[in-house]
């Protein structure tokens, strides 16, 4: 088996190792450093060009510390994953792509994105390197902890939301704080519920939590969590002081939470979110209607 992956090492193309590097830095998930945008945009201050190319660049240095984050996690995780019908194509798990080449673009990315991020800002560059530590600690430990692997995630959503607040300077408000753990849970949830279902017996072999999560308590999980999501929503909207206009931004969380949970329940999805969200037109739809429903209220007050 060396032998035949060292020929694959040996006889690739570097224009084929650059796409095997980039699907290692999973892209995709970046569409989860967005919350690193939400300080910008709720403070109004995304108007403000200077702010809006801060909040720009620290999400690109979260993007580039969240793959060394993922890049880390395949490589423990490796075996499992070539078991995994579908992670196994992943390039380390299909044998494509060395654990040395990836351990170097691990120490490489890391070492750019904290680096930056010091150099942004100093309470943001203590951050970006928390939430490098969080995610070495989630792939070593805290992912085989049950109940702790999904608070570990939110955690990470957390610093996601604070370090873009800081960045720009403003206040971290707690309703950030609290509606961006609760959202994360919720995709959290939907992603162990599928692979649970999705994997059947062989759950545990990819991620030993699994045995100690059952459909019953997930189900009951999600719809606290939906419930929570949505009412501290709501709640932050009336108290804001943004306006009752700010209220009318509801209906699309609330349909954006409910088609989630029918994408989970009636068509098997949830196991990725990004690529949930990325190819059902309704949810993508809802996401963008809603960010633009945002900034055209935020941006009316500015301006008012």
């Amino acid at each position: 088996m060396m032998d035949k992956q060292q020929t694959v090492y040996n006889t690739t193309v570097p224009e084929s190792r650059w796409r095997l590097y980039w699907a290692l830095f999973r892209p995709r998930q970046w569409t989860k450093n967005g919350f690193v945008l939400a300080g910008v945009v709720f403070s109004g201050l995304f108007t403000n060009l200077q702010s809006m190319l801060t909040a720009i660049t620290a999400f690109f240095i979260f993007c580039l510390v969240s793959s060394a984050g993922y890049i880390y996690n395949d490589i423990l995780d490796k075996e499992e994953d070539a078991l995994h019908p579908i992670k196994c194509h992943r390039p380390l798990a299909a044998g494509q792509v060395s654990v040395g080449e990836a351990q170097k673009l691990v120490v490489i990315l890391a070492v750019a994105a904290i680096g930056a991020g010091f150099s942004l800002d100093l309470s943001f560059g203590f951050i970006v390197l928390l939430y490098f530590l969080l995610t070495v600690a989630y792939s070593l430990w805290l992912k085989k902890l049950v109940l702790i692997d999904l608070l570990a995630l939110a955690a990470g959503f957390v610093l996601r939301a604070a370090g873009g607040a800081v960045a720009v300077g403003v206040m971290i408000s707690p309703w950030l704080l609290i509606c961006t753990p609760l959202l994360s849970l919720f995709l959290g949830l939907g992603k162990r519920r599928h692979e649970l279902l999705f994997l059947e017996d062989g759950a545990s072999a990819h991620r030993i939590t699994l045995d100690d999560y059952s459909p019953e308590l997930l189900n009951q999980l999600l719809s606290s969590v939906t419930a929570a999501t949505l009412v501290s929503y709501s709640i932050y909207t009336f108290t804001s002081g943004h306006g009752l206009v700010m209220m009318l931004t509801i209906p699309f969380v609330l349909f954006g939470l409910f088609r989630y949970l029918y994408l989970i329940y009636c068509r098997d999805l949830g196991g990725s979110p990004e690529e949930v969200l990325l190819t059902d037109r309704q949810l993508l739809g809802t996401v963008i209607l809603w960010g633009v429903a945002v900034l055209l209220i935020l941006g009316t007050k500015q301006r008012f």
